[in-house]
């Protein structure tokens, strides 16, 4: 058996929280959820209603101006620790850049991070949806 065909006749592990992946506009999602509110902010942003739609943002992780580094078996010296947001845009009514995370389950990590990136960027507020 080649392992192309080794690989057709494995089923994928199914996400533990139910999530099933989307597609939407060639771009991949983790959820459902997630691509419908792309779907949902895309429209608006056609609309002139939000601006800079951006999709996984990134925010790096520090302890005062100290990264805050993850180490494991691939990274001895540890990794850049960062907090991916599902969604940012402008928002002109409220003046500012909104940070959303769409959420079906809220996980110990995804908690600390949340309060880890709102302590560390004055003015950050995630919005979870």
């Amino acid at each position: 058996m080649s392992a192309k065909q080794f690989k057709a006749t494995v089923k994928p592990k199914a996400n533990k929280y139910g999530a099933k992946k989307a597609v939407v506009d060639g771009k991949r999602f983790d959820s459902k959820r997630e691509a419908a509110r792309y779907q949902f902010l895309k429209a608006r942003q056609d609309l002139g209603e939000i601006s800079n739609l951006e999709l996984q943002p990134a925010f790096k992780l520090k302890c005062g101006d100290r990264p805050i580094l993850l180490k494991s078996k691939g990274y001895p010296n540890g990794r850049q620790a960062t907090y991916f947001a599902d969604f940012a845009y402008w928002c002109p009514v409220q003046e500012k850049r909104i940070i959303e995370d769409s959420k079906g389950m809220k996980t110990d990590v995804y908690k600390l991070k949340k309060a880890i990136v709102e302590a560390q960027f004055p003015g950050v507020k995630i919005i979870e949806v």
